[in-house]
């Protein structure tokens, strides 16, 4: 996605317009949530990524604090073992991830830049996790092709995480159904897209939320109505829809 910002022209300060990506209905109850069960319970390193973060000019597409800790709980209550990461960004995602899987579990990780995640990896490598991750710069769909290409990949993954382009996410679905286990997860990111999926069409809005929304509708309409998964759509950040492959 931070490709599309630049080749759309998009200024940083555009995305000052979006706020905070929590669907609570008031900032003081999201922060009650930060203080009272995530700060206290987020890694020191997990910690030192977010606040780098916060100083990118495109910090806000960063998961959520509470999304992070969701993600690394879930992780490990499947035993996740091999997962992948479409759009890594700074990493702070990629880093609940490696923290949840046991030394010998494996994460690939795929961006079309890898700028911010060498910014951030020196903190994943304090934290004694880099070993975990097989990173990946470039476009993700051929990577994916390459993977599928050999059947010995094919349900072998026990989690995705999707926080990339959005325009790519039918790609990324047809293709994730074969690499995922039957009974293995798929998360999709910014599913609700600060709130705008259910705003009237000609609702004014951020250049950024008006050029992905009709895709982020596409591909809720879609993982809806697809028999080879159950879903279930979470309000946590900006949404994310979870599947469990069925067949």
């Amino acid at each position: 996605m931070e490709a599309k910002i630049k080749a759309e022209g998009w200024e940083p300060q555009d995305t000052k317009e979006l706020g905070s990506k929590s669907l609570l209905q008031s900032d003081a109850l999201y922060q009650y949530v930060l203080e009272t069960t995530v700060y206290p319970w987020e890694p020191e390193c997990m910690k030192e990524i977010r606040e780098i973060t916060a100083e990118h000019p495109l910090g806000f597409m960063s998961v959520t604090p509470d999304e992070g800790q969701f993600l690394n709980l879930l992780l490990k209550m499947i035993s996740a073992k091999k997962t992948m990461e479409i759009g890594v960004f700074t990493g702070y995602s990629l880093l609940a991830t490696a923290l949840a899987l046991p030394d010998d579990g494996k994460i690939l990780a795929l961006d079309i830049d890898r700028q911010n995640y060498d910014h951030s990896l020196p903190v994943i490598q304090k934290a004694g996790v880099s070993h975990k991750i097989d990173f990946r710069e470039g476009p993700a769909l051929p990577v994916l092709d390459k993977l599928l290409a050999d059947v010995a990949n094919h349900g072998t993954f026990d989690f995705v995480f999707v926080d990339a382009d959005k325009d790519n996410y039918l790609n990324y679905h047809e293709r994730l159904l074969d690499l995922v286990k039957v009974g293995g997860l798929i998360g999709y990111d910014n599913t609700l897209w600060y709130g705008s999926v259910a705003l009237p069409p000609d609702t004014p809005v951020p250049k950024i939320i008006s050029f992905f929304r009709p895709f982020v509708l596409e591909i809720n309409k879609a993982l809806a109505a697809d028999p080879r998964v159950e879903i279930c759509q979470l309000p946590v950040g900006d949404g994310i829809t979870l599947c469990r492959r069925i067949k």
